[in-house]
């Protein structure tokens, strides 16, 4: 794995260590995520080649395709 995939997957996994750190659940996780990804669409530049990726694929994805990629961030996240 890159190293610029290995440390944006140790960001998300940090940040979702802090959320179930606070006691929320997956399914509140991924809902966060999914309103992480709407404002990261719309007003954020991308830094790196995932995160512009993401950003495509997320603009073209429907809210139930969305939904997915939340859980596969999350699930991502908490791999290894």
């Amino acid at each position: 794995m890159s190293g610029t995939l290995d440390s944006f997957r140790q960001e998300l996994k940090g940040k979702v260590a802090a959320a179930k750190k606070t006691g929320m659940s997956n399914e509140a996780i991924e809902h966060h995520a999914e309103s992480v990804g709407d404002y990261l669409a719309a007003h954020a530049s991308p830094q790196s080649p995932e995160q512009a990726l993401l950003k495509e694929m997320w603009e073209v994805a429907d809210q139930d395709e969305q939904h997915a990629i939340a859980d596969v961030l999350v699930k991502f996240a908490q791999s290894r």
